[in-house]
């Protein structure tokens, strides 16, 4: 595997300071750029709000922080390079073909992006081949995920044992997709939410219920598939495409496709105000975040595979 001991982590917007904390709390060091802000304060702050967390299920390292004044700069002595920049084409690609051109050889150049894709990102790149997409999900300190893709299996193959090391649950995509794997299903499932409203099928509330207090439960223990596959009881997945496959594909037909209209925006804004009852995005993530160590600490504690 790659043997890291410093990390850059270019961009430290939510996902870039995740991921900053995440690093330290394994006892790497973190040299951090980020364009907003060359205040070390500014970013150490939240860090230490997410800290205290991680050090619940079993990640007390004392990785240290610095603050570079270029991506160039974060980039030249690291490890590894972890890229956070919005989701503009031309400005991710020209960023990674700048941390390529001044990372040491050695270094794995992932970018966070959560749905561009790796041909078109790596355009400009001289060694597109140690570049690599390792998308996680938010919070990236706390949810396990991070998708990985390149066209290099041995970049990857290092990749993946350094991501497990540090307690993230890497997954391999085999050909690029735009959205990846996690987006594109949590994307299908928003689709129909949405649609549900449209239809005045139910209420916001009620529709995030339904999958809180029902699919929701059983996909935090297994996915799709599996799923499916205890569906078609003693005969598993084999039955339950012969004899309920049928019975999949009429919901599939009838599935929506719904417009983003001004009026159906405005559904989805109330629904949603009235869901929350006031509580603010921070009151939201804290909730959020317990939960999910809850969960971390149900499903195996510090294990989070």
């Amino acid at each position: 595997m790659i043997e890291v001991g410093r990390v850059a982590v270019i961009g430290c917007g939510t996902v870039g300071l995740s991921w900053a904390a995440l690093f330290m709390a394994n006892g790497l060091d973190v040299v951090a750029y980020d364009p907003a802000t060359n205040d070390k304060d500014d970013l150490l702050r939240p860090i230490r709000d997410i800290l205290p967390t991680l050090r619940e299920i079993g990640l007390d390292g004392d990785g240290s922080l610095s603050i570079a004044g270029a991506p160039e700069e974060a980039c030249r002595d690291a490890d590894l390079i972890q890229e956070n920049s919005p989701e503009r084409l031309e400005e991710k690609a020209d960023l990674l073909a700048r941390l390529d051109e001044a990372s040491p050889e050695r270094a794995i150049i992932a970018s966070s992006t959560s749905s561009l894709l790796w041909s078109d990102i790596t355009g400009k790149c001289r060694n597109r081949d140690r570049v690599i997409i390792a998308h996680p999900f938010n919070p990236p300190h706390l949810i396990p995920l991070v998708e990985l893709y390149g066209p290099d299996r041995s970049v990857v193959d290092r990749a993946m044992a350094f991501y497990a090391k540090i307690g993230k649950h890497p997954v391999r995509l085999n050909k690029e997709m735009k959205g990846h794997i996690a987006n594109r299903l949590s994307s299908a499932l928003y689709q129909e939410a949405v649609y549900l409203v449209e239809q005045g099928v139910a209420s916001v509330a009620d529709i995030d219920s339904a999958l809180r207090e029902g699919p929701g439960l059983r996909w935090s223990i297994m996915g799709a598939h599996l799923t499916y596959h205890l569906g078609g009881g003693r005969g598993g997945i084999r039955h339950y495409l012969d004899h309920l496959g049928p019975s999949q594909e009429r919901r599939w037909e009838d599935l929506g496709r719904p417009k983003l209209t001004e009026c159906l925006k405005e559904k989805l804004i109330d629904g949603v105000e009235e869901e929350t009852g006031g509580a603010t995005i921070p009151d939201l993530e804290r909730a959020r975040d317990e939960a999910l160590l809850r969960i971390l600490k149900a499903r195996g504690g510090g294990d989070r595979d």
